[in-house]
């Protein structure tokens, strides 16, 4: 734990850093951390009890090995997965009161209006906004015969940041 906490430590000083920099800061403070942990793991693993909640743990991460260190190869790149797991929570929250989703395509539904709520988000729109936007334009559209048109709607349009922007 010791270790995750060192990086994810480190992670925080780089965070207002571009991602040119952050990559670069990553590979001469983080690499030495990453790569020292799995220099301990490595020792520490054939000393405990496989069954145990260690065990496991070391199991789980020798399997992943080559993946869990991908962050350190981009600057863009998240040390973790914790914004898209957050991103996701509502929607599996909720998942036991949307009725609707026993169905496939209850659920592709369930599914197609949640992408839009996010997308909107993480574009930094005021959903409600945005969703009274589509309502409103979208039926008056030949989208059906001409998909380029939805170009000007998609959430980082510059027109849609102007009307849906989040206050």
């Amino acid at each position: 734990m010791l270790f995750c906490d060192k990086l994810f430590s480190i992670e925080a000083e780089l965070d207002s850093l571009t991602s040119e920099e952050r990559y670069d800061k990553r590979l001469t403070q983080e690499k030495p951390v990453f790569e020292a942990f799995w220099s301990w793991a490595e020792k520490s693993a054939p000393t405990v009890l496989p069954k145990t909640q260690l065990g496991k743990a070391f199991e789980y991460a020798f399997k992943r090995r080559e993946f869990l260190g991908n962050y350190l190869n981009d600057g863009d790149c998240a040390i973790s997965n914790n914004a898209a797991e957050n991103a996701i929570r509502p929607f599996t929250v909720g998942i036991k009161n949307w009725l609707f989703s026993d169905t496939s395509k209850g659920a592709k539904a369930n599914a197609d209006i949640y992408s839009i709520v996010e997308t909107a988000k993480a574009n930094g729109l005021d959903v409600f906004k945005y969703f009274e936007l589509l309502l409103t334009v979208l039926p008056s559209m030949t989208f059906l015969t001409n998909p380029d048109i939805l170009e000007d709607l998609l959430p980082w349009n510059e027109s849609v940041q102007k009307i849906c922007k989040a206050i």
